[in-house]
């Protein structure tokens, strides 16, 4: 596992999936629709809500502040490999 993982690049890929770049060339594109749990992810469970992330920080992150640590991205992503 990369020390630092970084998301470098992130694409909506269809539905809730979302494919990752990292900063030591792991990607993978990855289901998201499982972590959308509690109230901060609920504005998420909308497809075009969802599609509105972007990249703060070193991950995918949402308008409503909503985000997934890059450490967990990258451990489902070798894990989904």
């Amino acid at each position: 596992m990369h020390p630092n993982p970084l998301v470098i690049s992130a694409d909506h890929r269809g539905d809730f999936r979302i494919h990752v770049v990292f900063n030591d060339g792991v990607e993978k594109t990855l289901d998201l629709r499982h972590w959308l749990e509690g109230p901060i992810f609920e504005p998420l469970k909308e497809l075009s809500y969802f599609k509105r992330f972007f990249l703060d920080g070193g991950t995918i992150v949402w308008p409503n502040g909503a985000d997934i640590a890059p450490e967990a991205l990258y451990a489902a992503a070798l894990k989904a490999s």
